[in-house]
């Protein structure tokens, strides 16, 4: 059985290779070692009411600002009429890691221009 030799590519991919690995695992173990611990820091803003045939959906993005990840978050949502009637909505995200941003949709069934929509005390786990 002979032995092959390796020619100059094979050695020159090798060495790239390992390079790009090695700094791929200094930069996450880096990364580990510099992030600051912090609860989660949750922003809610809510977009203009789209009519649909069952009501009305208002828009809703939610962004994690803060240094760790939310579990189990739930955004609820309040239409306050001038009659002084309230309709409720709630949004759940199952979670919503740290500087990252989701998207989804409450619906009433009043149209939210007659009256006031308020974010409610937002809820959220810590894992």
């Amino acid at each position: 059985m002979t032995k092959v030799a390796k020619n100059g590519l094979e050695w020159t991919v090798f060495a790239l290779s390992l390079v790009l690995v090695l700094a791929t695992l200094g930069f996450l173990a880096l990364q580990m070692v510099k992030s600051e611990a912090g609860p989660p820091d949750i922003v809610v803003r809510l977009g203009d009411p789209l009519p649909t045939r069952n009501g009305y959906l208002v828009p809703v993005e939610v962004t994690n600002v803060g240094r760790s990840t939310a579990e189990d978050v739930k955004i609820p949502v309040v239409l306050e009429l001038a009659d002084g009637e309230r309709e409720e909505a709630e949004l759940d995200l199952a979670f919503l890691p740290r500087d990252s941003r989701r998207n989804g949709y409450v619906s009433f069934r009043e149209d939210p221009g007659r009256g006031t929509l308020v974010v409610g005390a937002i809820a959220f786990e810590v894992p």
